[in-house]
């Protein structure tokens, strides 16, 4: 996998987005990837101090000559009442206390900032999230890839394990979703590698429609049809 796959699966993992084959393997990694499980912790500081990340901005002195102006004011009209001690003692304090609101202000405006950048990003993140998802088994029945297809119609590839490609053979992949039509190529690869599929010009995506990659010679299958043998295959479900 990319560098950049292994830090989208370390946000989603983070955030709790991961679920089925995706939550297994990003699980597996953090045992088995000491960079991976760097990326988690540095995922899990970067949310727990997202206030932090944003930069000081200066507020116009004119709203502080506003704030003053309105605190003096709603301060000068409490005393024309009557109130108990303790309201003089702690209320008219605390509207008299320009620091105080200056700090409850920042505070608010650093919790809403903190707010809007944490919902932009889940946002993002979940517009990410697959839709549906092929695990791709090998003849021994052990994930070796993953296809994820996604609601604006592309999908992605990704190997779970090497694959030895012998010289002057290449992997093909193939997807199949009308028996009648037959398997259509969606491109080859010198080696088991993260890769966007192309299927912009294809009927979009349903659930149980075949992913396989077959080992095929240099160039690619002649036929336009799978010839070598399929290393690996799957059909489609609805992501969790």
């Amino acid at each position: 996998m990319r560098r950049e796959d292994h830090d989208r699966l370390a946000a989603e993992h983070v955030m709790g987005l991961l679920e089925g084959a995706e939550a297994a393997l990003a699980e597996q990694l953090l045992e088995q990837d000491a960079g991976f499980a760097q990326l988690v912790s540095a995922w899990r500081a970067r949310f727990a101090e997202l206030d932090e990340t944003c930069p000081p901005a200066p507020l116009d002195a004119s709203l502080w000559n506003r704030i003053e102006t309105s605190v003096g004011s709603q301060a000068a009209a409490a005393k024309l009442k009557p109130a108990t001690p303790l309201r003089r003692g702690l209320f008219s304090a605390l509207w008299e206390n320009l620091g105080f609101w200056r700090v409850t202000g920042l505070a608010s405006a650093a919790a809403a900032i903190a707010l809007a950048v944490g919902l932009g990003f889940a946002m993002q993140t979940a517009a990410r999230k697959p839709v549906l998802v092929a695990v791709l088994l090998t003849s021994a029945n052990q994930p070796a890839g993953l296809v994820n297809a996604f609601a604006d119609g592309h999908a992605e590839l990704l190997p779970l394990q090497a694959v030895d490609v012998p010289e002057g053979r290449v992997l093909e992949i193939w997807t199949l979703w009308d028996a009648a039509r037959g398997p259509v190529s969606l491109g080859t690869l010198d080696a088991a590698r993260s890769i966007g599929l192309r299927l912009d010009k294809l009927p979009r995506t349903t659930p149980n429609q075949l992913f396989e990659i077959t080992l095929e010679p240099a160039g690619g299958s002649a036929t336009g049809r799978p010839t070598g043998p399929v290393l690996m295959k799957g059909t489609t479900s609805a992501a969790l």
